[in-house]
C-alpha cells in the first residue's frame, strides 16, 4: 500500500513538471529574418585551398544589424560558423582551384545556435554552383595574355611620345613613334607566344580568402530567432 501511494505521488510530480514546462516552450517568442535578406560577413580566420581540407571549420562575424519592428534581433558581431564542404584542386590549362563553403549556424546573443542556409553572392569569381574559383581555365588566361601583349605595344608608343622632344615640329616623331611601335609589337609577340604556351601547361591558382575579408551572402531560407 505504501509503495502504491509513493508511485501515485511520483506520477503527480512528473505530471506537474510537464505541465509547467509546456507553456514555456509554446509561448517562446521568435522573430523571423526572411529569406533573401543580405548579410555581410567578415572572416575571422583565413580560408584557403592550399592548406584547407574538406570539413575544415571557419568562423565569421556579422557586420550589419538585423532589425525587425525597430528591434535588433541579430546584432552585428554575432558569430557564424561553417566548414569547407569541398575543394577542387587546380589543374593544367590554367584551371584554378574551387572552394565550396557551407555556413552551418549562427550564435544568437543569448547563446543559442540556430541553423541557417546562406549563399555567397556579388562576386565575379563564383561558379554556377556557388563555389569560389581562381581562374576559369585557358580561355580566360588567353584573354589576359592578349591584353598584356597589347599593353606592351601601347606602352612603347607612349614612351616614344613622351621621351623624345621634337624640334622639327613633329617630323622627328614620325620616325621614333613607328620604330617604338615596331619594337613594342615584336616584344608583345614574343610575350604572347611564350605566355600562351605557359597558359596551356601551367596549373591554375589557389583560392586564398584572408582574415578580415568580407563575404556578401544571402539567406536561402528564413531564420526564426528567439527573443527575450
Amino acid at each position: 500500500m505504501k509503495i502504491k501511494f509513493l508511485s501515485v505521488i511520483l506520477s503527480l510530480v512528473m505530471f506537474a513538471g510537464t505541465a509547467l514546462a509546456g507553456p514555456f516552450s509554446a509561448n517562446a517568442k521568435t522573430k523571423r529574418i526572411p529569406a533573401g535578406t543580405k548579410l555581410s560577413l567578415q572572416l575571422l580566420s583565413p580560408v584557403t585551398t592550399v592548406s584547407g581540407r574538406s570539413g575544415g571549420e571557419f568562423q565569421a562575424m556579422i557586420l550589419n544589424d538585423q532589425s525587425l519592428d525597430s528591434d535588433v534581433i541579430l546584432p552585428a558581431g554575432s558569430m557564424v560558423r561553417g566548414s569547407i564542404s569541398k575543394i577542387v584542386a587546380p589543374k593544367r590549362m590554367s584551371k584554378g582551384a574551387i572552394l565550396y563553403m557551407d555556413f552551418d549556424h549562427v550564435v544568437t546573443p543569448n547563446g543559442r545556435q540556430i541553423p541557417l542556409s546562406l549563399s555567397i553572392t556579388g562576386r565575379e569569381d563564383l561558379t554556377y554552383d556557388g563555389g569560389i574559383v581562381n581562374g576559369r581555365g585557358f580561355g580566360e588566361a588567353f584573354r589576359k595574355t592578349m591584353k598584356k601583349s597589347g599593353d606592351i605595344t601601347k606602352t612603347s608608343v607612349n614612351w616614344a611620345n613622351e621621351t623624345f622632344e621634337d624640334p622639327a615640329g613633329g617630323y622627328f616623331r614620325l620616325i621614333t613613334v613607328p620604330v617604338a611601335a615596331v619594337g613594342g609589337a615584336i616584344g608583345s609577340t614574343g610575350y604572347f607566344v611564350y605566355d600562351t604556351i605557359g597558359d596551356m601547361v601551367r596549373k591554375g591558382e589557389e583560392v586564398d580568402l584572408n582574415t578580415g575579408e568580407v563575404l556578401n551572402v544571402i539567406l536561402v531560407e528564413p531564420v526564426d530567432v528567439p527573443v527575450i
